[in-house]
């Protein structure tokens, strides 16, 4: 066996997928709701905060921004979860 071939079977990768989508998904509503015109920036740190210490090596990215500014726009609805 190569160190190459020790990798999660897809089930395994799906759900690891599935709950980081919903992690990202859970803190972007919640600063969304929780911060009425909020600015990008406040809301990028917030969502950041969130998340950075539920993820191993954690980096934010442009996707982040991407949230923080529908945020700040009003964008993400905060009333039921889509």
């Amino acid at each position: 066996m190569n160190i190459s071939d020790i990798t999660w079977n897809e089930p395994a990768r799906q759900k690891i997928l599935d709950d980081a989508d919903r992690v990202l998904r859970e803190a972007v509503v919640a600063v969304a709701r929780e911060n009425d015109g909020i600015s990008s920036d406040d809301a990028f740190a917030q969502i950041n905060g969130r998340i950075k210490d539920r993820f191993i090596d954690y980096e934010p990215g442009p996707d982040i921004r991407t949230y923080a500014d529908a945020i700040a726009a009003g964008e993400i609805p905060t009333d039921e979860a889509e």
